[in-house]
C-alpha cells in the first residue's frame, strides 16, 4: 500500500471550469437551446466548484483521500438530472444546485464503499482508494463524504432531509441484499432488480425528486421525476452489466469482467444460468468456463469473450432497453420542452453507450 498521495492536498482550483464541461450522450440538444444550454453549463460549473468546497478537509490525509475520486472525473450525470428535473416545470435556483451537490457527494461516498466491498482495483481509470490507503481509510473517507452531504441537505429543509434519509436507507439495503443473496424460493432476477433499485435507482430517483421539488414544480411533476429517475437508474445499471462484458474497459476506467471474477451475479450471468437450466448446452459450456479459476487475465478474458458471444448478452441489452422505455413512458404527462426531450434522449443513451 502506497502513501505517496497523502503528502500534498490538491488545490480546489484543479476542479473543472465552465469551459471544460461536455454534456454526456443524450444531452446534446441542451447545448442547442440558447436559454437552457448556458444555464445548465453555468450551473454545472458552480456545482463543480461547490463539490470542491464541500469535500475539503483540514486534515491532509482526509483531504487528499476525499478528493481522490472526485478529481478522477465522472460524468456528473446525477447533478445534470437534478438540473433538468428543475427545468421541466420550474426554475434552476441555488437550492437546486446545492441539492445536485448533495446527490453527487452521496454517489461519490458509495463508490468508496462499493470498491471495498468489491475489492475493485480501478475506478475512473485510477487506483481505488483502498488500493492506495487500505480498506479502513477508504471506508472512513466514504463516511466523511456522507457526512458532508448530510450537512448540506440539512440546510435545504425537512422534506429534502427525509428524501436523503430514505435514499441512504435504500442504498444500504441494496448493498445488504446483494451481500446476503436471494431469499429461499425468491427468483434470482427479481432479487437482482431489487438490489439495483436500491443501489442505483434510489439515488437517481432522489436527483429527480430534489430538482423538481426545490424548483417549485407541482407535486405531480415531483412524483413523475422520482419515478423516471428510478426506472432510468435501473436501465443504467443493467446496461453497465452488459458493458462490463462487451467493452474493452478503457472508456469506463474499470477492470473488465470484475464481477465474473468475483462471482457476482449480473444480468448476463443470470440469463445464462436460466438458459443452461432450460437445456441450452452452449450456456452450460460458458458457465463451466466462468466457474473455472479466473485469477489470471487470460482465463478471465476467455470467460468474458465467451459470455459476450452468447445470445444471452443480446437478451440482456433488450431488457435494459425495456427499462429505458418505461422511463420514457413515465415522462408522458409532462409538457413538451427541451428538458423533457433531453430526458427522453438520455433514457436510451444510458443504454446505448460504451462505458
Amino acid at each position: 500500500m502506497s502513501a505517496s498521495n497523502t503528502e500534498q492536498p490538491i488545490a480546489a482550483t484543479e476542479f473543472m471550469a465552465a469551459d471544460d464541461f461536455t454534456l454526456p450522450a443524450g444531452f446534446e440538444l441542451i447545448a442547442a437551446d440558447p436559454e437552457l444550454g448556458p444555464r445548465i453549463l453555468t450551473s454545472l460549473a458552480r456545482i463543480e466548484e461547490r463539490l470542491g468546497e464541500a469535500i475539503a478537509q483540514t486534515d491532509k490525509l482526509a483531504d487528499v483521500a476525499s478528493r481522490h475520486l472526485l478529481l478522477a472525473g465522472g460524468k456528473r450525470v446525477r447533478p445534470l438530472l437534478t438540473l433538468l428535473a428543475a427545468a421541466v416545470d420550474g426554475q434552476i435556483n441555488d437550492e437546486v444546485t446545492e441539492a445536485a451537490v448533495v446527490v453527487e457527494l452521496t454517489h461519490l461516498a458509495t463508490l468508496y464503499h462499493d470498491d471495498v466491498m468489491d475489492e475493485a482495483p480501478k475506478r475512473r481509470g485510477v487506483d481505488t482508494a483502498q488500493t492506495i490507503w487500505g480498506n479502513s481509510v477508504a471506508i472512513l473517507t466514504g463516511d466523511l463524504i456522507f457526512s458532508r452531504a448530510s450537512l448540506l441537505v440539512s440546510e435545504l429543509g425537512t422534506r429534502p432531509m427525509k428524501i436523503q434519509a430514505q435514499t441512504f436507507e435504500r442504498l444500504v439495503l441494496g448493498q445488504l441484499y446483494e451481500t446476503t443473496g436471494p431469499r429461499e424460493h425468491q427468483d434470482i432476477l427479481d432479487h437482482y432488480i431489487a438490489v439495483i433499485e436500491g443501489k442505483t435507482g434510489s439515488l437517481i430517483a432522489a436527483a429527480g425528486e430534489y430538482g423538481s421539488l426545490l424548483s417549485g414544480a407541482s407535486e405531480e411533476t415531483v412524483q413523475i421525476m422520482a419515478r423516471y429517475g428510478e426506472l432510468v437508474g435501473v436501465a443504467f445499471q443493467l446496461a453497465d452489466d452488459v458493458i462490463d462484458i462487451v467493452s474493452d474497459g478503457a472508456s469506463s476506467g474499470k477492470t473488465r469482467g470484475t464481477d465474473l471474477r468475483e462471482g457476482v451475479p449480473t444480468l448476463p450471468t443470470i440469463l445464462l444460468d436460466r438458459a443452461a437450466a432450460a437445456g441450452d448446452e452452449s450456456a452450460r459450456e460458458v458457465r463451466a468456463l466462468i466457474d473455472t479459476d479466473l485469477s489470471t487475465d487470460e482465463a478471465l478474458g476467455a470467460a468474458v469473450s465467451a459470455l459476450a458471444a452468447h445470445p444471452v448478452t443480446e437478451q440482456a441489452w433488450r431488457i435494459a432497453y425495456e427499462w429505458a422505455d418505461r422511463a420514457i413512458a413515465a415522462l408522458a404527462p409532462l409538457p413538451e420542452s427541451t428538458a423533457k426531450a433531453a430526458l427522453t434522449s438520455f433514457a436510451h443513451a444510458v443504454v446505448h453507450r460504451e462505458g
